[in-house]
């Protein structure tokens, strides 16, 4: 009989502190919005602080990735979560002192977001490493399943901490998610040579190139297993696009559900449905399991059409709210499988770095929208960029099946061996030529 992810005490203590800190980071943007408002009564002081954020993390992606492959991917997440704590705790300090100095809360909002450009990029490793073959979809969709329902939650918990206890709690609360996963992940046990989980009591396989290596060099060989694969670099624009129509709804969003669905009520019920609709989705990609991952995830995403064009009519707010729904019921759909396909299909020495180049593209692509909305909605009416933006993402997303590579590509049905007695590992050059050879083979 198969065995269940969370049986594997890898992953197990992996899906705790992913779980932990996620819920933790759910609850800082409502807490982060309520703070600098009530401080400064600046939208601009707002985005100031989450530019600092972003554009650092943007900048240093690719690098994460790159760190992320050259050393113990369980240890790079370690420290940055280390880190990302360090830094939510001072920004609560901050915010429980009564006086919150923005060039502070700036500084440490800046130093979180280079520590998630580092952390981000192991996330796909370490599942890899704590998880075989056919168990990796149904891992990563307890991530996802784990994901949705933080998103569902932490705005709740949110709101109950800023208005019982004050908004510095939440991210003492975030800090402390963090140093869990941390202590969490100290106790992981990882094999990087094979990326297959290691026995408990064993250390992790700390072998080092014997060459040296240049950052340009591991930068140029990671576009290089992205560019080989038509489904997966087509598929990566298909993502962007999502993720800048999502962009476009979340800022024309609020106000139209406030004018014309009924007030502020419509946008909570359509954010909550979504969450909803992220959960569900989650549950039924582990339940699937379709022979064309890539291509199914792909059309799950062209839903996302479907909540712009209701907007833009726009339509009655039941409407609106199960567009909401079943289009982030496609992303969650997506999610695991794609995870699951990426895993399986790159060697694992390059997973960090595949993984940052997908990052980079969809977080460059939200703040275009964020840019583009505004400016098109007070040219010509917020009708125009909500259509344009639902043609465009389900076109593009849709339009992934006119490539070979999505309609063809079927995930790996890698069986779970029967556990037995240890085999003799084979030598080190035996192992790099073998991972050599993996490098060189594209799937179709």
């Amino acid at each position: 009989m198969t065995a269940h992810p969370l049986s594997l005490s890898g992953f197990r203590l992996l899906f705790i502190g992913r779980t932990v800190s996620t819920l933790g980071d759910a609850v800082v943007p409502a807490a982060l919005a309520i703070a600098i408002t009530r401080a400064t009564g600046s939208a601009a002081a707002l985005a100031l602080v989450l530019g600092c954020a972003m554009v650092p993390k943007l900048l240093l992606l690719p690098v994460g990735g790159v760190v992320g492959d050259r050393f113990d991917p369980r240890l790079v997440a370690l420290g940055t979560d280390l880190v990302r704590a360090l830094a939510q705790l001072l920004v609560g300090l901050e915010l429980l002192d009564g006086h919150p100095r923005l060039s502070h809360v700036a500084a440490a909002s800046a130093v979180g977001g280079i520590a998630s450009a580092f952390a981000m990029p192991t996330a796909s490793p370490l599942v890899a490493a704590t998880v075989r073959g056919e168990l990796r979809l149904r891992a990563n969709a307890l991530l996802g399943t784990a994901t949705g329902a933080a998103r569902l939650g932490g705005p709740a918990l949110a709101g109950l901490l800023v208005y019982t206890a004050g908004p510095g709690w939440a991210f003492v609360l975030d800090g402390a998610s963090f140093v869990l996963s941390a202590a969490l992940l100290a106790r992981l046990r990882v094999d990087r040579a094979t990326g297959d989980p290691a026995p408990d009591d064993t250390a992790p396989d700390d072998t080092v190139p014997d060459a040296p290596r240049s950052l340009r060099r591991d930068l140029a060989e990671g576009w290089s297993e992205v560019r080989s694969r038509d489904w997966y670099w087509t598929s990566l624009i298909a993502h962007g696009v999502w993720n800048g129509a999502s962009a476009v709804l979340l800022t024309l969003g609020p106000l139209i559900a406030a004018t014309r669905l009924g007030g502020d009520g419509a946008w909570v019920a359509l954010t909550q449905a979504g969450a909803v609709g992220l959960l569900v989705g989650s549950l039924v990609a582990a339940r699937l399991r379709p022979r064309r991952p890539v291509l199914a995830g792909n059309l799950a995403l062209a839903l996302y059409g479907l909540p712009l064009l209701a907007l833009a009519l726009p339509a009655p707010a039941p409407v609106a709210v199960a567009a909401q729904a079943v289009a982030m019921a496609g992303l969650g759909f997506l999610n695991p499988l794609w995870e699951t396909v990426v895993q399986q299909d790159f060697p694992p020495g390059t997973l960090a770095r595949v993984t940052s180049y997908d990052w980079l593209l969809s977080l460059a692509a939200a703040p275009l929208g964020y840019v583009l909305a505004p400016l098109a909605a007070g040219a010509w009416g917020d009708r125009v960029p909500l259509l344009a933006a639902a043609g465009l993402v389900t076109a593009v997303c849709a339009g992934t099946a006119a490539v070979p590579g999505v309609r063809r590509y079927g995930a790996r049905r890698t069986t779970v061996p029967e556990p037995g007695p240890p085999t003799e590992r084979p030598p080190a050059r035996a192992r790099d030529q073998a991972r050599a050879r993996t490098r060189t083979g594209v799937k179709g």
